[in-house]
């Protein structure tokens, strides 16, 4: 007999795909089979799509805006395109929490005809399809976070970016997968099962922004958001090989979403974009930051979009490892072969010691259960939902007092000092290039080590992650012949790494900058990629000024 959690998530399971409108529905007889691995070719080899869905959920948000501004395509057309094309990446992934792809077309309907009736744009996002992470709530839909006893206890307010969204005239049509609580590096929970990545179904999409990524990557979003805590931003963009932006806390409104930490403050969850391009990135950036959102999130600061002028030759620091992890084969590959293309392009490297590092995931770890577990077994209780294995440090925590939780504020703010004395001794460092993760990605439940994200959520800094333009490659990547583990998570990884398992993922490498640093750091990567893949840069620019023709 089930229990009362496996009931509840069935029946949650079985109401998304009801959700699916019929026609979204992907005939049994084209359906890829299980043991097919890459699912990233379906929609063009199943013949399922027409050719103008497929130019419309392969264009970029940046292209989609410029051709609904030119009534080429109507937000109906688009918003239908990528609503069967996020149904196909469920169907195949696993990817959507909440479908509500019904009253998307609706809401599209209804700017095709306030745009033929005025002949002006709602906003700046008018008639774009935009997904959203399980976390962000919606009025009337649910915001479970991965536990059962929130599933059927919809949101009755929305998130603030929410309703900037809608304002700036975006379209919101799916929420997507997370893990219990956002606190796992892969998207898995008990309400809606794994997540997987849509390059490769062995293979996890990251977390705790997994849905997004998978969503993204297969073509079923032009643009999602996310949220970011210990690199659940960029932990799933380097697992698929997409672009985001971890912001500093502030810059953009995380009012009134739900969190699996309720109150959990001393270190802040953000929120960011995720895109297949680093424009699509800044257009996300700049417009939600332009609509004030201080003005209606006391949180957020009233710093306004601001133009950046770069030197002509970056100071980089490169951190080779974290001192707790050497990265796998195809990760140091992709680094030392983006550092000699920036040393080429005449950017200055020095090298970054990675000395606070371990203490930083340290602090980082225990503030993460020092309410010791009550938060999440607080939400798992109503259920009698037991605690995923990969949450396990939460089961067995011990609460902090209040007096140890301000001796463990006091310790990362010195964390926090340190790290600001080191970046300032080097003079005008402008970057750290890091890994985003130890590795291209990893088989689904085998995700170690956050360690080079999370410390960039406890000093607070901007970071970017971004396909480095490196594949793994099996012939390349051998496992180290001779390695000294840095610790017992180090040996581990390495010894479960399988250059054949990986062969043919993106390599992800993360752009750091100083606290409050967006737009430079957005600036600064676009140099990097120019570095790096000046043919891929010269394309880029060329489809640009095509598309504004």
């Amino acid at each position: 007999m089930a229990q009362k959690w496996e009931t509840i998530a069935a029946e949650k399971r079985a109401a998304i795909l009801r959700n699916i409108p019929v026609e979204f529905l992907v005939p049994a007889r084209l359906l890829p089979p299980p043991s097919q691995a890459d699912v990233t070719t379906f929609p063009r080899e199943s013949g399922w799509f027409t050719e103008r869905e497929l130019d419309i959920t392969e264009s970029t948000a940046t292209r989609l805006l410029q051709k609904l501004a030119s009534r080429t395509w109507t937000s109906e057309d688009v918003t239908r395109a990528f609503c069967k094309r996020a149904a196909a990446a469920h169907q195949l992934t696993n990817c959507l929490s909440e479908i509500f792809f019904t009253e998307a077309i609706k809401t599209a309907q209804s700017l095709d005809e306030h745009l033929r009736k005025t002949g002006k744009l709602r906003g700046p996002f008018h008639g774009l399809p935009i997904s959203l992470k399980d976390n962000f709530n919606i009025v009337g839909k649910d915001s479970t976070v991965g536990f059962t006893s929130l599933v059927n206890e919809p949101a009755t307010y929305n998130a603030t970016l929410v309703e900037l969204l809608e304002a700036a005239g975006a379209i919101r049509y799916c929420k997507t997968n997370v893990p219990t609580a956002m606190m796992i590096a892969e998207s898995v929970n008990n309400v809606y099962g794994r997540t997987v990545n849509p390059r490769n179904r062995n293979l996890t999409s990251g977390g705790s922004s997994g849905g997004e990524s998978a969503l993204i990557v297969f073509g079923g979003s032009p643009l999602g958001v996310g949220t970011d805590i210990g690199g659940s931003l960029r932990i799933p963009a380097a697992c698929t090989g997409i672009f985001t932006l971890r912001p500093s806390f502030g810059r953009f409104t995380t009012q009134r979403c739900r969190s699996g930490l309720a109150g959990q403050e001393a270190v802040m969850s953000v929120n960011g974009p995720m895109a297949k391009t680093l424009e699509d990135i800044v257009l996300f950036s700049k417009t939600v930051v332009g609509a004030q959102p201080w003005l209606v999130d006391p949180k957020c600061l009233p710093i306004p979009w601001r133009t950046v002028q770069l030197k002509k030759k970056l100071k980089i620091a490169v951190l080779w490892n974290d001192g707790i992890v050497v990265p796998t084969p195809p990760v140091t590959r992709a680094l030392r072969e983006t550092v000699e293309k920036l040393q080429t392009a005449g950017h200055e490297i020095i090298e970054w010691d990675p000395r606070l590092h371990p203490h930083a995931v340290d602090i980082l770890g225990r503030l993460f259960v020092a309410d010791g577990g009550k938060s999440v077994r607080a939400l798992l209780e109503p259920t009698d939902e037991p605690f995923r294995p990969e949450m396990a440090s939460y089961a067995e925590a011990t609460e902090l007092g209040t007096y140890d939780m301000w001796k463990l504020h006091i310790e990362r703010s010195e964390l926090q000092r340190q790290y600001l004395e080191q970046w300032m001794s080097h003079g005008e460092l402008d970057a750290i290039l890091a890994p985003t993760t130890p590795f291209a990605t990893v088989e689904n439940g085998g995700f170690k080590h956050v360690g080079y994200t999370g410390v960039y959520n406890i000093v607070d800094y901007a970071t970017v992650s971004f396909p480095s333009g490196v594949v793994a490659d099996k012939d390349k990547d051998q496992s180290l012949s001779e390695h000294t583990p840095l610790s017992q998570t180090c040996k581990e990884i390495h010894q479960e790494y399988n250059a054949e398992l990986v062969h043919g993922m993106p390599v992800n490498l993360q752009l750091v900058a100083k606290r409050l640093e967006e737009e430079k750091v957005l600036a600064m990567t676009e140099v990097v990629l120019q570095a790096t893949n000046p043919s891929s840069f010269t394309d880029r620019l060329m489809a640009s000024i095509k598309s504004n023709l």
